[in-house]
Parts: C-alpha cells; structure tokens; sequence
C-alpha cells in the first residue's frame, strides 16, 4: 500500500512540473520513481499467489533477467560493429559498442561474485553493482521522458522554427540526417501556414573546418529548393554546438521580435537534451523531434544520455560514489 500511495505522490509531482516546465530532466526522474514504486506495488501482490505459483516465479526471474541482459548486450555490439561501418570510428560512434563492453563485463563480475568465496571480490561486485543500477535507472527515465516529451503538443502557433544544424558532407551537401530537421521544419511551417500564420525559419549553424560553407547556409538552400521564400529565413551562421545554436538563435529572434515564441527542431534523438538547453537559456519554445535511421539511433541516444549526466557533475558524482561506498560495505559484510 506504502509502494502504490508513493507512486501516486511522485506521479501528481511530475504533472504539477510538466505543467509548470516540461523542460527539466527532473520530469524524468520524477516518471521514473512513479514507475518503480508502481512495480514495487504489483510485486507486493504476488504474496497473493499460491505458494508453488510464487515458487516458479521466484526460481524463473533469475534466469530470465540474465539472457535478457546478455540480449541487450549483444544488440548493443552489434549496433557499434554497424556504426562504425557507417558513420566511422569516431569515439562518438562507438559508445553502443563499449556500453555492451562495459554490460557484459558487469554481468561476468556478478556471476564470478555469486560462484566464488572472495571477500575482495563481493566489494567490488558490490560497489560496482549499485552506481551501475543508479545509471541504468536514470538511463530508463531518460529513455521513457525522451519519448513522451517527444508527443507532448505544442499548444500554439509559434513566430520562429528553429533549425539546429548538424555536420555536412562533401563539404556543402545537406546528409539524411539534417535533412530529415529541415523536412519537419518545413511541413509545421505548411501546417501553420495552412492555419494563416507562417512562421519565419531560422536556421543555426556555423561553418565546420572541413567544410566549404556554413551549415545555415546549406540548410537555407535546401529549404529554399523546397519552396520556401528566402525572405521567410533568417541564418545563425556563427553556433558550434546546441547551446550556441540556442544562444546565437535567441538573439536573432529577439532582434526580430521583442516578445516570440518559438520550436526548436532536432532529431528526436536530440530532442530532451535540446529542451534543457532551451530552458537553461531562457528561450521561449519548446523542442520538436525527426526521425532517425534506426541503427544510429542506439550510440546517439547514448551520447546524449552522456552528455546529460555531465550537465549535473556534482549530484552524479556524489550519487555514484556514495552508491559506490555503500555496495562495497553491503559485499564486505556478505
């Protein structure tokens, strides 16, 4: 009963800060913690069942949990062998393959853990065990929030569609990925335009060393080629990273409008991170997602999932080492 009164508190938490700013990754954890004590409820009922029942489920969750694991190991090594094959070896594109590195090495620990009496070895089982279930929770509230925040409407017509830029190929082509932003782009600007209020696109993104133009404006000539009319886009030409494309975009809004509303493009891989940034900028708009190939789906998520846990140094560090601390201690008493 404690498990489901929980659930509901964290739950009526996160509507009262949706509502009040969807743009917080405290939103996610908020949905998580909401998720987990639900479960914690439902396995609460399984007392309920008769003993063999109970039994069976007890001795079968084990060792459906570890081919379950071993699965999304193997899914991630595979998906980094692909990703280097198609996007190169860039630390970047081989996140998914360390992260099934690093699941496979954690579940060879846990297992040797289990089968050997080592004192030394269930510390570091220990230790290692909690900051890991720490960031794979964390790494699901991201998953679960991404995708939902990603359905949320946008309320109202927005003044501006900004459109974050990503890297060209052969030095001025628009590649699949920055195209599919400025698809999304262009089909809300029809939308709204349909309804009578075309908004003004604004294209963000500098010029890149191994490129011959900016990529504002390669986008522009895209979107120009489309049928958009040049006068209804405005280049952010100077940005090198998201929160320059917020910062620099922000000021050609306001030089523009005074007080606007905007919605911000990316793909929807890109689309939480890109609202923390929004907010933390103070800019008026929420966050858009297009889609994406599938198998660079995996590695990219994981790179924003990265970069959001270094966006909050100090409570992720004293979270992991105190988890850290506290597993070593429960594995020496074991």
């Amino acid at each position: 009963m404690i498990a489901y009164a929980l659930a509901i508190l964290f739950l009526v938490l996160f509507g009262r800060n949706v509502r009040r700013d969807r743009r917080r990754f405290s939103n996610a954890v908020l949905l998580g913690l909401a998720v987990a004590f639900l479960a914690l409820g439902l396995l609460g009922e399984l007392d309920r069942l008769p003993p063999v029942v109970l039994d069976a489920v007890a001795v079968l969750t084990p060792f459906a949990a570890l081919p379950a694991a071993l699965a999304v190991a193997v899914c991630l090594l595979a998906n980094g062998v692909v990703m280097a094959r198609h996007e190169g070896t860039r630390l970047a594109n081989l996140l998914s393959l360390g992260a099934g590195l690093a699941l496979l090495g954690v579940i060879a620990l846990l297992l040797t853990a289990a089968r050997v009496d080592s004192r030394p070895l269930h510390v570091v089982a220990g230790a290692v065990l909690l900051p890991a279930g720490y960031l794979a929770f964390l790494l699901l509230c991201f998953l679960g929030y991404s995708w939902l925040y990603g359905r949320l409407p946008v309320r109202r017509d927005a003044d501006f569609l900004v459109v974050l830029g990503a890297g060209l190929v052969d030095g001025d082509q628009v590649p699949p990925l920055l195209g599919a932003r400025l698809d999304r782009a262009f089909d809300l600007a029809a939308a709204q335009q349909a309804r009578g209020r075309p908004p003004v696109l604004v294209v963000s993104g500098g010029k890149g060393d191994d490129e011959r133009c900016s990529e504002a404006s390669a986008m522009a000539d895209y979107l120009i080629a489309r049928g958009v009319p040049a006068d209804r886009i405005r280049l952010e030409d100077r940005s090198r990273n998201t929160a320059e494309n917020m910062e620099f975009s922000a000021a050609v809004m306001a030089a523009e409008r005074e007080r606007y509303r905007c919605v911000v493009v990316t793909n929807d891989f890109h689309v939480l991170r890109t609202a923390l940034i929004t907010r933390r900028a103070g800019v008026p708009g929420q966050v858009t997602g297009a889609p994406t190939a599938a198998y660079y789906w995996p590695s990219a998520v994981l790179r924003e999932f990265v970069a959001v846990l270094v966006s909050y140094p100090v409570h992720n560090v004293c979270a992991i080492l105190l988890l850290a601390l506290l597993g070593g201690a429960a594995g020496w008493q074991g």
